[in-house]
């Protein structure tokens, strides 16, 4: 739980740097897994009401997990295309959310509707390739929609750019992931593991 803590409040830190605010440095890191190369997301949401305002990150583990992080705050909150960049006003009223992915497992299926019974919606993350067009969601992203696993295979298609039942046609690539998910229970308030 130290380490996740220090990750979100890692994640705010450049956030607000960017912004101008300068504070006291952090703490040192607590753990030599934030040198380890891991997947990272970092999700902003306002806080009344819960709106999502940024979700960027990495699904490979192709960087240390600290300079994932800080890289997965800054494109969310500057460059997630779907929200215009935050603004220093905004910062009070958002909450910072940080997973941390383990390496993306390919789900190995004869036919691919047998990957229905592969998939635990709320537990697995997922990643769908169609050539070189993918779309990923965290595991709790079909939990917040209500979704099942079809609903969600199937808006998985759509937000790769390919039709919704892609993932039947036996072309798509799926891979599942684990995360452990820190964020903050306010905005820069304590930090929990949901």
């Amino acid at each position: 739980m130290e380490t996740g803590a220090y990750l979100v409040r890692l994640a705010r830190r450049q956030i607000e740097e960017r912004l101008g605010k300068k504070d006291a440095p952090l703490e040192k890191p607590p753990s030599a897994l934030l040198q380890k190369n891991m997947g990272a997301f970092v999700t902003l949401h306002t806080f009344k009401p819960r709106e999502l305002r940024g979700c960027i990150g990495y699904i490979e583990p192709f960087m240390p997990l600290g300079r994932a992080v800080r890289e997965c705050a800054l494109h969310a909150a500057f460059e997630d295309g779907r929200f215009p960049p935050v603004q220093k006003g905004e910062l009070e009223n958002i909450v910072v959310e940080v997973s941390v992915l383990t390496p993306p497992v390919r789900i190995e299926v004869k036919s691919p509707p047998g990957c229905l019974k592969k998939i635990e919606i709320g537990k697995d993350g997922l990643v769908l390739e169609a050539g070189n067009l993918k779309g990923v969601f965290l595991p709790q992203v079909p939990l917040e929609q209500g979704w099942g696993v079809e609903e969600c295979l199937s808006n998985l298609c759509l937000k790769a750019g390919v039709p919704a039942d892609y993932w039947l046609w036996g072309n798509a690539k799926l891979y599942k992931f684990h995360t452990h998910i820190f964020c903050e229970e306010k905005p820069n308030g304590k930090i929990v593991k949901p």
